[in-house]
């Protein structure tokens, strides 16, 4: 259980859902974890939760709209552990706050895309010179979302932004690759959170696991163990993937659903 052992990760949005799953097991592979938030009494719980399972972490307040946040955050931990190995870009603002075109103003536009493309986006150039200094380099993993992976019937700001993070992670990759620093970005699917289990209707829920192609939805473990493998040496040899984590949900046509209903296989 030493994959990631001393690596000092950053995990940001790391006080609920997602952020949750990716530090805890990060810990468990031994890495410093620095788990961010705006709110300090449940990042401290999941520090609290960390050590007592046997693993390393420190919280330290951010927020995702604020670049004086971000600054401060970066150069904490890089004088507190002496550098930065890992960066993992979880935070986000809530994409369903917004809708169709006609429904979301331009500054309602640009608010989400602000937001969860350009924090992502200032996170890496606050991070940028301590990866590059590292002498076996840098990691970043951005967290997108499957939104990205087609068109859909609302929430069109966070769609785009999470687009642009996916291209972001590819010209992030080509820019610095060869100074060795990687960066990924995984998609995830419908992931099904303490934290998020009663907002989401349950006809919503049976839509999801009608197209998913296992039995159940998403759980933070399950991006966790991806980003876990993307932050160890095991994965050198990967830079600029975009990889979904859905349970195949986006591996096949929009029809499947359907044709297992008719006990059919096409029409």
């Amino acid at each position: 259980m030493d994959r990631l052992k001393d690596k000092v990760i950053i995990i940001t949005g790391s006080t609920s859902g997602i952020g949750i799953g990716i530090a805890k097991l990060c810990a468990k592979e031994a890495a410093k974890v620095i788990i961010t938030g705006r709110n300090v009494e449940r990042g401290q719980k999941v520090v609290d939760d960390i050590i007592n399972d046997g693993g390393e972490a420190w919280f330290h307040a951010f927020d995702l709209t604020n670049r004086d946040s971000m600054h401060a955050l970066i150069e904490d931990v890089a004088n507190k552990y002496g550098r930065i190995d890992v960066l993992i870009n979880n935070a986000a603002g809530m994409g369903m706050k917004d809708g169709r075109v006609d429904e979301i103003s331009f500054d309602q536009f640009n608010a989400v895309v602000a937001t969860d493309l350009g924090g992502t986006f200032n996170m890496i150039k606050e991070v940028l010179p301590y990866l590059l200094k590292n002498e076996k380099g840098g990691n970043i993993i951005n967290i997108g979302s499957m939104a990205s992976a087609g068109g859909d019937l609302g929430t069109i700001a966070y769609a785009c932004a999470k687009a642009g993070v996916d291209k972001l992670t590819e010209y992030v990759a080509c820019m610095y690759g060869p100074s060795g620093v990687r960066c990924n970005c995984v998609r995830p699917g419908l992931i099904v959170t303490p934290q998020n289990e009663a907002r989401i209707p349950g006809v919503l829920k049976d839509i999801f696991l009608s197209n998913i192609l296992g039995k159940r939805y998403g759980h933070p473990e399950d991006i966790g163990h991806l980003c876990v493998y993307l932050a160890s040496d095991e994965a050198e040899y990967m830079n600029g993937q975009v990889l979904t984590c859905d349970g195949g949900l986006n591996t096949h046509t929009p029809t499947v659903a359907q044709f297992r209903q008719m006990a059919g296989r096409t029409w």
